[in-house]
């Protein structure tokens, strides 16, 4: 019901693709430690992962204001055999 807006939103913003790996990495951390018999709290878990969506979307917000970045024309070959006479 919600995949293509969801897959088309991370598309249009890649910081949240690399957000939701590193939830992943986090869950994953999680499991093995829980499955070494090392307790650690979901509090902190929950809150870590709460704390990185909000900075995230304080990012999003400053990038929509921002200036867009104006690029260099990519270098070629081309360019460089007409600056200098032969």
């Amino acid at each position: 019901l919600f995949a293509g807006s969801i897959g088309a939103f991370v598309q249009r913003h890649p910081t949240i693709k690399m957000l939701a790996l590193a939830f992943l990495l986090l869950i994953g951390v999680t499991l093995i430690a829980e499955g070494l018999h090392q307790h650690i709290s979901k509090g902190y878990i929950y809150f870590a992962m709460a704390f990185s969506v909000f900075v995230e979307f304080l990012n999003m917000r400053l990038r929509r204001r921002a200036k867009p970045v104006e690029l260099h024309t990519p270098y070629s070959e081309s360019d460089s055999a007409q600056e200098i006479p032969a």
